[in-house]
């Protein structure tokens, strides 16, 4: 019976262990949020604005 009752705490000192030490599953990287397309995204919008005004500068007017 005291053998028994060993293999029984082994048993359940080695799977608590597992447990805390083991295998974790992966992580799985959070989705990022809503994604706007460039035509609606304002800091794209402005960045292009900035585009054609140095574009403008460096050619005269058709």
């Amino acid at each position: 019976m005291l053998y028994l009752l060993a293999a029984v705490g082994a048993i359940t000192v080695g799977v608590l262990l597992w447990r805390a030490f083991g295998a974790r599953p992966a992580e799985v990287a959070p989705r990022p949020g809503r994604v706007v397309a460039p035509d609606d995204d304002p800091e794209f919008l402005r960045g292009l604005d900035k585009f054609r005004k140095s574009d403008g500068e460096d050619q005269p007017p058709a």
